[in-house]
């Protein structure tokens, strides 16, 4: 969940290069163009849903082995109606879709190639992730050398690897932007319509054939459907007849499809929540995505309203920068303070939908906001990847970069950032991904400068 989602050029439309055209974007309405604080207000809010929910929804239990347990409020009755809420993923595919085609849409006007701007993404996307890792994978040993159980300490860093699947499915999408930016300017509204019906071919295929596996293909199609929404918003095609429709006819084929199909109530896999919409990705996914999308742009003016005053205004730009590195770190105090209390304490989580679970997750979030805001100020510094890493690396470098990243980053989500070789090997494989990102050297030359044509094409 900026969740990175961040454009690099602050949020601005682009600024043709002189005689060199380019599609207007449209992200505000103010005439002086500036940073679009509507986005920036959604990515906001999807962040603040995202740290309460890893705090409210896990069941932290110690059971008589001594063993952490951590199930889920989403497995008792009628928990499934929270995720209806909780689930707000797509709200940060729809931002980071405007994100991406402003940031390609500028690079393009100043001339810069494909491989120039998604070494630049692929950096922004990985190198915070590097610290991350690193402090995770070494407390988690140094934890168990100083005597800690084993096995909490595994809970907690497989749930701070758990919210690393964002970027690894980030990956895909700042790698398809330029072709899905030239595939707009041609067919417009075909393109997300397109994606749409990929979907449901995959989910025919999956639940005809039995076979699981056939539906992460909608990691693509279902989260470029509604990342393609973003590229309609920054350029001004989706009006309010657009966001009705989106709202109405999401919400029906929502309903419909749970209650008549083979899909699941629950709309987030937070914990051990049984099966869910989300992994793998579904239809009834992208109906919320666009319920969300549709209800964001109903909104867009009073929400504009107050982020144009200036309270608001400034305490977005002062957070704004901050929201993807308190979505990479507050793992770290949730699990430290969930630690002490559950496994140290022996105060287990209350019982879910109760007036004492509401009372633990308020005050939890009390106690949180202090350890985690002072933890993002600190970690902020990780957010600029090293001038070492700069140039171009040239299309096929630049490819080869997004597969390592994009696979060690899953590597980290499904083993988490504890113990054994996985964990290790998917750091190794996001470091090796950001070396390629860099312009390749000319052996020999002085000071191993980058070659000129990288600059010069």
């Amino acid at each position: 969940m900026t969740v990175t989602v961040e454009p690099t050029d602050g949020g601005r439309p682009p600024t043709p290069a002189p005689g060199r055209a380019t599609v207007p974007v449209r992200t505000s309405p103010r005439p002086g163009g500036g940073r679009d604080r509507f986005l920036d207000a959604l990515r906001l809010f999807v962040m603040v849903l995202v740290v309460a929910q890893h705090w409210w929804l896990p069941v932290l239990t110690v059971q008589s082995e001594g063993e952490l347990a951590a199930g889920s409020v989403l497995s008792t009755p009628g928990g499934f109606a929270l995720t209806w809420v909780s689930q707000v993923m797509p709200l940060i595919f729809f931002v980071g879709g405007a994100a991406n085609l402003i940031s390609w849409r500028s690079a393009s006007a100043r001339g810069e190639s494909a491989s120039v701007w998604w070494a630049k993404r692929l950096r922004r996307l990985a190198w915070p992730v590097v610290p991350l890792a690193v402090v995770w994978i070494l407390a988690c040993h140094l934890l168990v050398l100083a005597g800690a159980p084993e096995q909490p300490v595994l809970v907690g860093a497989g749930a701070a690897g758990m919210v690393l699947w964002f970027l690894a499915t980030y990956v895909l999408v700042v790698v398809a932007t330029p072709l899905l930016a030239a595939a707009q300017d041609r067919f417009g509204w075909w393109v997300p319509a397109g994606l749409l019906t990929g979907a449901v071919l995959v989910d025919l295929a999956r639940y005809a054939s039995g076979v699981d596996a056939f539906g992460f293909l909608n990691v693509a199609f279902v989260w470029l459907a509604v990342h393609q929404l973003g590229f309609r918003y920054a350029t001004g095609a989706i009006r309010r007849s657009h966001a009705a429709w989106f709202a109405g006819a999401g919400a029906v084929a929502a309903v419909v499809l749970v209650a008549a199909g083979p899909y699941s109530l629950n709309m987030t896999g937070v914990f051990a929540a049984e099966n869910s919409n989300v992994a793998p990705p579904t239809l009834v996914l992208a109906a919320v995505g666009a319920v969300q999308v549709g209800v964001a742009m109903l909104l867009r003016d009073r929400i504009a309203a107050w982020t144009d005053r200036s309270g608001p205004a400034r305490m977005l730009d002062r957070v704004s920068p901050q929201l993807m590195t308190v979505y990479l770190w507050h793992m770290l105090p949730i699990s430290v303070v969930a630690g002490v209390l559950v496994y140290g304490l022996g105060v287990d989580t209350p019982e879910p939908m109760t007036g004492l679970w509401l009372l633990w997750g308020v005050l939890g979030v009390v106690v949180l906001l202090p350890l985690i805001l002072p933890l993002a100020h600190w970690a902020v510094r990780f957010e600029e990847p090293p001038k070492v890493l700069g140039g171009d690396p040239g299309t096929v470098r630049a490819l080869v970069a997004a597969a390592l990243i994009g696979g060690g980053l899953l590597a980290l989500t499904v083993a988490g950032l504890g113990f054994g070789l996985a964990p290790v090997l998917g750091l190794v494989a996001v470091v090796s991904g950001l070396l390629l990102t860099a312009a390749p050297r000319v052996p020999g030359a002085a000071g191993a400068r980058p070659r000129l044509w990288a600059w010069q094409r």
